[in-house]
């Protein structure tokens, strides 16, 4: 079942689609939501869409919904060696994910939102059947987590801080031994 807390606050809301930026819309919801009460009820619906609309990218790939989510100056503060800065660097690494694992899913697990952050705790998973650089998959499942921190400003993602189990993701892809 999701649940949403709301911090300080005594109401345990019964469902997501009770606060507005959770109307029918299509984009991944989460699991459990906890947001922080004092929060103004349009800063909140708006960091809420800005991180639902980049889950919801990285759970699809649709690249319509980073560019959406985030902000033109959009800063990846924990950049991976050779990744692009900016929008087209999640965008690259998407692709090249997905050539590895087509079918690859990012399920929402847990969203906290409080002051101008939102937490995502995202669990992925898919099968490994096409290529990560040099090594070709044999269908094996791959599943693992990832932890981000977004500042959101005028409803848009500036800054990333992330963090991904990628030894469990390299032993499940073959790369790295158990």
């Amino acid at each position: 079942m999701k649940t949403t807390h709301i911090l300080a606050c005594a109401t345990l809301l019964p469902a997501l689609s009770a606060l507005p930026a959770f109307a029918d819309d299509g984009l991944v919801r989460p699991d459990e939501l906890i947001a922080d009460a004092s929060l103004a009820p349009a800063q909140r619906d708006a960091e809420l869409l800005a991180a639902r609309r980049y889950a919801t990218f990285w759970h699809t790939g649709d690249e319509r919904y980073a560019r959406a989510a985030l902000a033109p100056g959009f800063t990846d503060r924990t950049l991976p060696p050779g990744r692009a800065q900016g929008v087209p660097g999640p965008l690259a690494a998407s692709r090249f994910v997905r050539t590895a694992i087509p079918d690859l899913q990012a399920d929402l697990q847990q969203m906290i939102v409080a002051g101008d952050r939102v937490t995502m705790h995202y669990r992925f998973h898919g099968h490994f059947t096409g290529r990560w650089a040099a090594t070709q998959g044999r269908g094996q499942a791959v599943d693992f987590i990832a932890t981000d921190i977004y500042r959101i400003a005028d409803g848009k993602i500036a800054d990333n801080w992330h963090i991904e189990d990628n030894l469990t993701l390299m032993q499940q892809l073959g790369l790295v031994a158990r």
